[in-house]
């Protein structure tokens, strides 16, 4: 998948329907900027803006992910290889999201612990002491929370007794006993409670 064709091909057809981008942000409810991004191939526009340009533009969204108008013969084939391209780009995503994650994970983890023994052990005043074990816990808790959250949407579970692959809920991955990536939940389909992998490919 081109980014910079896709890029190209948005350009053209706004072009086509003397569209200007200020105008296409305000169809859509994004930024120019946003437009700009996606007609130079810095990034594609999200999924859920997909639906709504493609029907501005009057193409399909196999005509979008190609970067050109699809022949009617080509495109189930054509329509193979986008969803092929996509499930890469989404693994490789999820890849990168769940790095970020350990990142995140250790450098609050080295603030709180820096604060606290600072707080223990260099002598200063007790009100001094709460603020910074403060200072070093609501990092901590914000950069937790946002790295389960990653662990939630990047890539699947898998459950152990039926092999269904799916993402649960934050409440399920932030109550469930873990150790690494494997977590203990019920899964949604056999409603069995088990040892869950974290998988990337579906």
């Amino acid at each position: 998948m081109n980014q910079i064709k896709i890029g190209k091909f948005i350009s053209e057809k706004r072009k086509e329907k003397n569209i200007t981008q200020n105008e296409l942000s305000e169809m859509l409810g994004v930024s120019d900027r946003a437009i700009s991004k996606w007609e130079n191939g810095v990034c594609l526009p999200d999924a859920s803006n997909m639906p709504q340009l493609c029907k501005i533009l009057d193409i399909t969204i196999n005509d979008l992910f190609s970067g050109k108008i699809v022949d009617m013969k080509d495109n189930e084939k054509k329509l193979e290889e986008n969803l092929l391209e996509i499930t890469r780009i989404k693994e490789q995503r999820d890849k990168e999201l769940l790095a970020m994650e350990i990142f995140i994970s250790v450098i609050v983890s080295i603030i709180m612990l820096a604060c606290i023994f600072i707080a223990s052990f260099i002598n200063m005043q007790y009100w001094l002491r709460i603020i910074l074990i403060i200072i070093g816990v609501i990092p901590f808790v914000i950069g937790i929370s946002y790295a389960i959250r990653i662990e939630q949407i990047a890539g699947y579970y898998e459950c152990e007794k039926c092999h269904y692959k799916y993402i649960p809920t934050f409440k399920s991955v932030f109550f469930a006993m873990h150790y690494g990536r494997t977590r203990y939940m019920k899964c949604p389909k056999c409603n069995k409670k088990s040892w869950q992998k974290k998988i990337i490919s579906k």
